[in-house]
């Protein structure tokens, strides 16, 4: 089964390879870092680090930080505007 991840609700299908996924992380971000020209932007700097959070440790370890802060933030704006679930 190939890796998922899941970016919102949605979930993409990666390389079954993992040299594949590692290139196509690197080749995203090496992309992204050349954002001020056409077609080529600066969004793919998060999602080269998506697609290496599956493979690399470190990576991963930064999506799951950012996660749990995005839910946080999230839950204390809910508490602040009186709309709590």
């Amino acid at each position: 089964m190939a890796p998922k991840v899941r970016l919102f609700d949605r979930h993409i299908k990666l390389p079954q390879s993992k040299p594949m996924r590692i290139g196509l992380g690197t080749i995203l971000i090496g992309g992204g870092l050349l954002g001020f020209l056409p077609v080529l932007g600066f969004w793919m700097i998060p999602l080269g680090l998506l697609v290496l959070s599956v493979d690399l440790p470190a990576v991963r370890r930064w999506r799951r930080q950012f996660t749990v802060w995005w839910n946080r933030r999230n839950e204390d704006k809910q508490n602040v505007d009186g709309t709590d679930t």
